[in-house]
């Protein structure tokens, strides 16, 4: 516990500290993932393998070896990741493995390798989607011509085999058609993904996440027809069905009641369709995906749909719903619609919701307004937590005397630790280490801390992060301290295990 515990030999201590938590502590067996995925980041490939492989139960092995091949990759050993794939003895975890890197080598540069894995990989349900995240990498890359020649493949597959997940393959290349400028093929993409969503929802109980990707591109884009449709009722065998719904909408001219493409002052004010696969979950998804990057005439547009959705829907996943609307509103200007939103909810959920809206408020900047905000909350937990995303917020931008004194507002000591957490973190990245430390060490609580002095590691020099990092241990165990100990002794895992087999 005390300081001189590293004041000799740094490694032995740091190394005996981490083993001797690692046999104690649950669920830390040399087979446990996070121990092999350690040794894979950390160029210990081989030995990783050689672990998973003495798993018995054959499906457990496989997920292992999969996540083995993906951190390699991510750690740049594509080599040693291809042919840890190439051993993996059931197929379609093999064919999953093969999939992952094939943008892997794209990204890396090696386009021929990529397409060369691309035609060894086994299944067709798994031809589709190496082809289209292949097209993806060679789109951000700029190689248009290259993209839509993987994306028409990929296309291709799709068409020939249908499987579970499709819409999801084709909402990817929607992005690859956007990437390349291709706003009619995107839209034709789109219509698909729309279609495929109708087939396999005609009670409106599945949910379409994928659709709810298409409907968020739209929206950034200014466009809501398609979500304007979605939320009418679904035509009838007499008027089509199975028409595009966005299509129809176009193509009826004398229909004023529909909104049209762009039109993002008009909402819909008719009921859902017990049969539309828009519910208010996916709404959800659309306005989470757009919160922080719609300018104000969009995110408003698409509150006042959510509205009429919440008022007009069948009320499941209505709490999901307001939520993201009241976020949606608060990030975008209108915390008090926000809050008088959360005010009809029952007292303990309506804390929650202010708390929400706070954090919401202060991620756009408003630190005033959203301090305000977080002292008028009257339940002592909730405002805790809302101060303490303001105090993330002024440390982020580096205001570090407010957020010090705004910390000093928190009477709980854990949210407090909290607090001074981030504080502590963002005063070190701004250049004051010492700062940093003694903040980190004020904090109560022993777990707090220990993650506190956990984070300051990546940012001190070799010395002080070597000593922070073997505090950190002492305080916390191993858990808050694995990710930086590879940045700091990068064999330390290696070492730990060498140390447990003997």
């Amino acid at each position: 516990m005390r300081r001189d515990i590293v004041q000799g030999g740094f490694e032995p201590c740091l190394l005996t500290l981490l083993r001797l938590s690692v046999d104690r502590e649950p669920g830390t067996s040399l087979t446990s993932g996070w121990l092999l995925r350690a040794l894979a980041r950390t160029r210990h490939l081989v030995r990783a393998a050689e672990l998973a492989y003495t798993i018995s139960d054959e499906l457990e092995q496989g997920t292992q070896l999969l996540e083995l091949v993906k951190a390699a990759a991510g750690a740049g050993d594509l080599g040693g990741a291809q042919a840890l794939a190439e051993s993996i003895p059931l197929w379609q975890l093999r064919d999953q493995a093969l999939v992952a890197l094939v943008p892997a080598w794209a990204r890396a540069g090696e386009r021929d390798r990529s397409v060369a894995l691309a035609e060894r990989i086994r299944y067709p349900h798994n031809w589709g989607w190496a082809w289209a995240l292949l097209a993806r990498v060679v789109a951000d890359s700029g190689d248009i011509d290259e993209a839509l020649r993987f994306a028409a493949r990929a296309d291709d597959e799709v068409s020939i085999y249908a499987f579970d997940g499709t819409e999801q393959l084709l909402a990817l290349l929607v992005e690859v058609a956007v990437a390349t400028g291709d706003h009619d093929r995107a839209a034709a993409l789109a219509d698909r993904v729309e279609d495929i969503t109708w087939s396999r929802n005609p009670t409106g109980w599945s949910k379409a996440r994928s659709l709810a990707v298409v409907l968020a591109r739209e929206a950034l884009e200014g466009d809501l027809g398609r979500l304007d449709a979605l939320m009418r009722p679904r035509p009838g065998p007499a008027d089509g069905a199975g028409s595009n719904l966005r299509v129809r909408a176009r193509g009826e001219a004398g229909d004023q009641d529909m909104a049209s493409e762009g039109d993002l002052d008009g909402s819909v004010a008719r009921p859902l369709s017990a049969r539309s696969p828009l519910d208010a979950w996916d709404m959800a998804c659309v306005l989470d995906a757009v919160v922080a990057t719609a300018d104000q005439d969009v995110a408003l547009a698409l509150a006042s749909r959510a509205e009429t959705l919440l008022a007009t829907g069948d009320g499941r996943d209505h709490d999901i719903l307001l939520r993201s609307l009241m976020l949606l509103l608060a990030r975008h200007g209108q915390a008090e619609r926000a809050m008088a939103l959360a005010d009809r909810l029952d007292s303990e959920l309506s804390a929650a919701r202010q708390a929400d809206i706070v954090g919401e408020l202060a991620s756009s900047g408003d630190a005033r307004g959203s301090e305000a905000l977080a002292h008028a909350i009257t339940d002592r937990r909730a405002q805790d937590r809302a101060l303490i995303e303001v105090v993330r917020m002024l440390a982020l931008r580096g205001d570090q005397d407010r957020a010090k004194v705004l910390v000093h507002s928190i009477n709980d000591r854990w949210a407090q630790g909290e607090a001074l957490l981030a504080v502590a973190r963002e005063t070190a990245r701004h250049g004051d280490p010492d700062a940093a430390e003694a903040l980190a060490r004020s904090i109560a609580y022993r777990g707090t801390r220990a993650r506190a002095l956990a984070a300051l590691v990546e940012m001190s020099e070799p010395s002080r992060a070597r000593r922070l990092a073997a505090q950190a241990v002492v305080l916390g165990g191993w858990d808050p301290v694995l990710p930086v100990l590879e940045q700091v002794v990068p064999r330390s895992v290696a070492v730990v295990v060498d140390q447990m087999m003997s």
